[in-house]
């Protein structure tokens, strides 16, 4: 088999802006990431998603607005592959990294150390923000 990437699971869910979306979009991944049996880094996975969902909830989502929260599992057909986690918003500006010893907007500080990549990618309007945790075969 070729070393191309090819998918293997897509989920995803829309979150209206509440604050009970966040510990939903916890539920929602901990439900796909045990289903795929990817349970190993369970609370790094769990931390990240709260730390994106929120900064969705609380920066990138307008009033009468939500958010998509996507799940991706794929490999590169040699047993080396990514769960990607993405979330989509449609608020303005681009979200930073801050540095560790202000008050507040750690949450991608968080994202960075946990995650083995994690960026920023356009959508029009808004944003999307995501991050990989490498699974192995």
């Amino acid at each position: 088999m070729d070393n191309l990437i090819q998918q293997l699971c897509l989920r995803e869910q829309f979150y209206r802006r509440e604050r009970r979306s966040v510990p939903a979009a916890r539920e929602f991944v901990r439900t796909a990431v045990t289903d795929w049996g990817l349970g190993a880094r369970m609370d790094d996975v769990l931390l990240c998603v709260s730390e994106l969902a929120t900064n969705a909830l609380v920066h990138g989502v307008p009033p009468g607005r939500g958010y998509r929260l996507k799940l991706w599992l794929y490999g590169d057909g040699d047993g080396d592959g990514a769960l990607r986690i993405e979330v989509h918003d449609s608020g303005g500006g681009l979200p930073a990294v801050r540095e560790p010893d202000e008050e507040s907007g750690r949450g991608l500080l968080l994202v960075a150390a946990l995650a083995d990549k994690w960026g920023v990618g356009e959508r029009d309007p808004g944003k999307i923000v995501w991050c990989e945790f490498a699974v192995g075969a």
